[in-house]
């Protein structure tokens, strides 16, 4: 057994209040996200709408806010004209960015649709083409969602069957528009300056809308802070957030590397917080830029480039891609990230899990089928349940080890949240693959009582997973032995595990 990790927890030391949006998902034109994910009209469980409804029933339990949509790569070439009015009259189009057609039989209504019916915490996150369209074709999707009625566009709305606004109040500005994969890529000037004059514009019909810019694509961009200091010296008083994007995988078999995943995540966040500080003291401004940390997973990328190369698509649709079937590893390093997220609260505001079903997702789907909970779910659900309150600081005095990728690391990654009733959860992951990890916390000024529970997901067997055919071979399990005594809290983590230890 290793020796005892260490930290400390007191009310006076925090990082910030948690945006209930920053347990947001994503929901693209990719794959069977939405066709056959969410949206199976021959479905059994299917409702009126042609959503399954256990679908829906897995999205709640799940606890997602924020959903962002429709793109994603899929927005560089979206016409949201074909998304609205009778389905038949919508046309087909080939989609560039996953080489798929696309048949407009789910769109804007739906999408909109779909989240009312999930509930009142999910929000709608839309994106605006910025790739092969611009200004105008976005201010026309702006009247056409929002305007209550009395133009051409919303009177268009209010004929398609919505008499209500869709009350869409945080936009994205286009999506990874530093990245030549994307459809009408561009220049850090380029983009910075049509992202201005559509923030411009948009705010001139409605000043009080929230704005994303597309920041950096990933950390290791060669582009990467600089990017993001040229498009916010553009619109730094014109947008809220700048967005942020990043996927892990083992790479070469590296999985005390991957892991530590959340060094890296840490340190892109940290990195562009202080870019946009810096450009706000260059500005002389004394507004903050907030981060949208939206699309973040863990993803076997390398996989779908291969499988790519070796399978050319001729233009299907809905086809089965990025299915990646998640372990009790990939669920530790997750749980991982979202530790990360919430230790950076007090800027990390919005927060987008990519994707919500079958694709990257922790919600899996078999077409006419069952739908079943990935090992990945659970972290997420936990964390939306109980991650609401105040982020604690948190220090930790961690036993370490040695990894390739990011030198000597803590084999603690933990935080803690007090919730208003002032109970505390503790969100703590144990690096080691092959030894528990004694935990000791001090508790200073917070007036707990007990341990109400200490859950864990972990297993023998590092590559279990659910499956159709065992969709719950993982599931989180009660540990015993928790105990909170004289103000200390005293735990032992399992290897290789996600914990979530709550105290009332």
């Amino acid at each position: 057994m290793h020796g005892t990790a260490r930290f400390t927890l007191d009310p006076a030391f925090t990082v910030g209040e948690v945006n209930p949006r920053i347990f947001g998902s994503f929901v693209e034109h990719l794959g069977r996200c939405v066709y056959t994910g969410v949206f199976e009209p021959d479905h059994p469980t299917a409702d009126e709408a042609g959503l399954r409804q256990d679908v829906l029933e897995l999205v709640r339990e799940l606890g997602v806010t924020a959903i962002r949509y429709p793109g994603g790569n899929f927005v560089s070439g979206y016409k949201w004209e074909d998304s609205v009015g009778p389905v038949e009259d919508r046309p087909r189009r080939l989609d560039l960015a996953w080489r798929t057609t696309e048949t407009n039989r789910f769109g804007l209504s739906e999408y909109i649709a779909f989240l009312r019916k999930i509930g009142p915490q999910a929000e709608p996150m839309m994106a605006v083409n910025l790739g092969t369209r611009g200004v105008a074709e976005a201010i026309e999707l702006q009247e056409y969602a929002n305007h209550p009625s009395g133009t051409r566009l919303s009177e268009l709305r209010r004929s398609h069957g919505d008499k209500d606004p869709f009350g869409i109040r945080l936009w994205c500005l286009g999506n990874e528009m530093d990245g030549e994969w994307q459809t009408g890529h561009k220049t850090a000037e380029e983009y910075g300056r049509i992202a201005a004059e559509t923030a411009r514009a948009m705010r001139q019909i409605d000043p009080g809308l929230e704005l994303v810019a597309c920041g950096s694509s990933g950390q290791s961009m060669d582009t990467f802070a600089e990017w993001e200091a040229t498009v916010l010296k553009e619109t730094y008083d014109l947008v809220d957030y700048i967005s942020l994007h990043a996927y892990y995988e083992p790479v070469d078999g590296d999985v005390d590397s991957f892991l530590a995943s959340a060094v890296d995540m840490e340190s892109f966040i940290e990195n562009v917080v202080a870019t946009c500080d810096h450009v706000g003291a260059r500005l002389k401004s004394k507004k903050k830029i907030n981060l949208s940390f939206d699309e973040w997973n863990v993803w076997y990328m390398r996989r779908h480039q291969e499988e790519a190369r070796t399978n050319p698509l001729d233009w299907p649709e809905a086809p089965r891609l990025l299915e990646d079937s998640y372990s009790v590893t990939d669920a530790v390093v997750f749980g991982s990230l979202l530790i990360a997220l919430l230790r950076h609260a007090d800027r990390v505001t919005v927060a987008c899990l990519a994707q919500l079903v079958n694709v990257i997702a922790p919600i899996m789907t078999e077409p006419g089928g069952p739908a079943w909970r990935q090992t990945t779910f659970f972290p997420f659900s936990q964390a939306s349940r109980y991650g609401r309150g105040e982020v604690l600081d948190v220090r930790v005095d961690s036993p370490t080890y040695q990894t390739a990728k990011y030198g000597e690391t803590d084999l603690l990654h933990a935080t803690a949240v007090r919730a208003e009733d002032g109970s505390v959860t503790v969100f703590a992951v144990n690096r080691s693959r092959t030894e528990p990890l004694p935990l000791t916390v001090a508790l200073n000024g917070l007036d707990l009582t007990g341990v109400v529970e200490h859950s864990a997901l972990a297993d023998a067997d590092p590559d279990a997973r659910n499956t159709l055919e065992d969709p719950e071979r993982v599931t989180p399990h009660a540990v015993d032995g928790t105990t909170l005594t004289d103000g200390t809290l005293t735990a032992v983590l399992e290897p290789l595990s996600w914990n979530v230890i709550r105290m009332s």
